[in-house]
């Protein structure tokens, strides 16, 4: 992190809290195993955390025995039950391929395709949103995605030609992901189910790249193997389910959890101090 040669230097350090542009509710998927920490993922975090950049920077600071100086300049009027819709703010791309709030919702769900020889989109309008590749039969696999009935998202076949990254200007066919309600889709179990699906249907062609970028991404060494094994999303999620709840109750790591009655909505605890 940038912070530790401030610490060294005992450099204070200042973070401008920014929202959670999926919201900060919902927290999902395997917690980040240390022996596969990278510069995709450092700390011991869901893939998903539901968490800002502030609460991160305080989390880390405090958890992991960084130490510095660290203030965290809060936000105001922001809930943790708004996406980055609710804002009305301007939307800044957090990243070149990421250029709508639409990319950030699917990411994490697609974001696990980097790890394959699958296209996830890159070198198109619609990076993350659109995945394939030229050995997929993109009617074949939407119907099959379709009927898993997974949670606030649909799946439309198409072809595209990406002019950059994997299958560079070469036809490749897959499918789109319209996420119907933010609030219920599951980007996790959605992208297991994805990268399963494309797997069982095109054992001959699908491969895990030889980089393990994959293992960097989802945080674990086992995910892969699992897969490759046959083992059904179910099976996968009951497997981190432990860590995840452990981690979503320890009021160390994200705060306490608490009802807000009037509204009916979970929100947990600021953890600004």
């Amino acid at each position: 992190m940038r912070w530790k040669p401030l610490k060294k230097n005992n450099i204070p350090f200042v973070v401008l809290d920014r929202p959670n542009p999926i919201g900060g509710l919902k927290v999902e998927g395997p917690v980040l195993e240390p022996e596969h920490a990278s510069f995709v993922g450092l700390y011991p975090i869901p893939l998903r955390h539901g968490m800002t950049a502030g609460e991160l920077a305080k989390l880390f600071n405090k958890e992991f025995h960084i130490n510095a100086d660290v203030t965290v300049i809060k936000m105001k009027n922001w809930k943790r039950s708004m996406t980055f819709d609710d804002t009305k703010l301007p939307f800044v791309l957090p990243s070149p391929n990421m250029p709508t709030v639409d990319s950030t919702f699917v990411y994490p769900a697609t974001g696990l395709i980097e790890g394959t020889n699958v296209s996830e989109g890159r070198g198109t309008t619609k990076p993350f949103e659109l995945i394939g590749a030229p050995y997929i039969n993109s009617s074949e696999l939407a119907d099959h995605l379709n009927k898993l009935k997974l949670k606030g998202v649909q799946f439309r076949p198409v072809s595209f030609t990406p002019t950059f990254s994997k299958h560079a200007g070469t036809l490749s066919h897959g499918v789109q992901l319209y996420v119907t309600d933010r609030s219920s889709f599951e980007a996790v179990k959605t992208g297991l189910s994805i990268i399963k699906a494309i797997h069982d249907l095109y054992p001959n062609d699908f491969e895990f790249l030889q980089t393990g970028s994959f293992d960097k991404l989802i945080g674990n060494g086992w995910m892969k193997e699992e897969i490759n094994k046959g083992t059904s999303v179910k099976h996968m999620m009951k497997r981190y389910h432990h860590d995840l709840k452990t981690f979503k109750r320890n009021e160390k790591n994200i705060s306490s959890i608490k009802i807000t009655k009037k509204k009916k909505i979970y929100q947990r605890m600021e953890v600004f101090s």
